[in-house]
């Protein structure tokens, strides 16, 4: 059954794993762990402690697994790095301070 979910640190194909994820289950190939907030529906870092539910208990490391009970992957949860902002601020600081 394909359900579309990507690591949400390196943005590769999650297909070959099962639902509902396990606790300890990682990346194929970035090793990091997904049942964490970071691959949750409830992530958001525009609130309270990064979480939309109001009785989860709070997690510190939101790249960390944990044991929430209300962990639910999100479709979508890979932000790729927004690589034309960052060279376009190297070039200016280069720009200005000459390159090394």
């Amino acid at each position: 059954m394909a359900h579309g979910l990507t690591c949400w640190k390196c943005g590769a194909s999650l297909e070959t794993l099962s639902l509902p994820l396990r606790r300890l289950d990682v990346c194929k190939a970035c090793n990091s762990e997904l049942h964490a907030c970071r691959l949750c529906v409830e992530y958001d870092t525009r609130v309270a402690k990064h979480c939309r539910e109001p009785t989860a208990e709070e997690q510190r490391d939101k790249a960390q697994a944990n044991f929430c009970d209300h962990f639910k992957p999100k479709v979508g949860a890979y932000i790729p790095p927004n690589v034309a902002e960052v060279d376009a601020s190297r070039a200016a600081l280069e720009a200005l301070f000459g390159k090394k």
